[in-house]
């Protein structure tokens, strides 16, 4: 079932794989919320904004993959997977890949994206990140 909230994720993740911070700008609330998988948290739509710009420079094939979502009231889970390349000192080498399972929380208030909390195993992602910055 595509309830409107589940709707409103879909197009925040068509957003996010194609880098439109412009729509992506347009889907968040002025104080929406970011829940990274550490658990840190950052508020603010322009907080936002240039915190997915600099991870789409650091990461610029980055794309969400949704196998599925479920939606309660205002809540919607997604489910599904990530794949990026760092781009590091190595530049986008095959060796910088990173893919991991994944599931995000939102939010989802007067059609827009007010929290986007993500669940992913950020270990093998932490690995190749330090293996890039170890090399010359």
């Amino acid at each position: 079932m595509n309830s409107p909230e589940i709707i409103v994720a879909k197009a925040f993740i068509a957003a996010v794989n194609g880098h439109d911070l412009a729509q992506l700008g347009q889907l968040m609330t002025d104080d929406h919320t970011f829940i990274d998988p550490a658990g840190r948290i950052q508020s603010g739509r322009d907080t936002m904004l240039a915190g997915w710009n600099g991870y789409l420079q650091m990461f610029p094939d980055f794309k969400i993959e949704m196998q599925n979502a479920l939606a309660d009231k205002n809540v919607v889970a997604v489910f599904g997977s990530i794949s990026q390349t760092y781009n590091g000192k190595r530049g986008l080498v095959a060796a910088n890949k990173i893919a991991t399972p994944a599931a995000w929380r939102a939010v989802v208030e007067n059609g827009k994206i007010k929290s986007w909390q993500v669940y992913a195993d950020w270990t093998e992602g932490c690995k190749i990140m330090a293996e890039d910055q170890k090399s010359a």
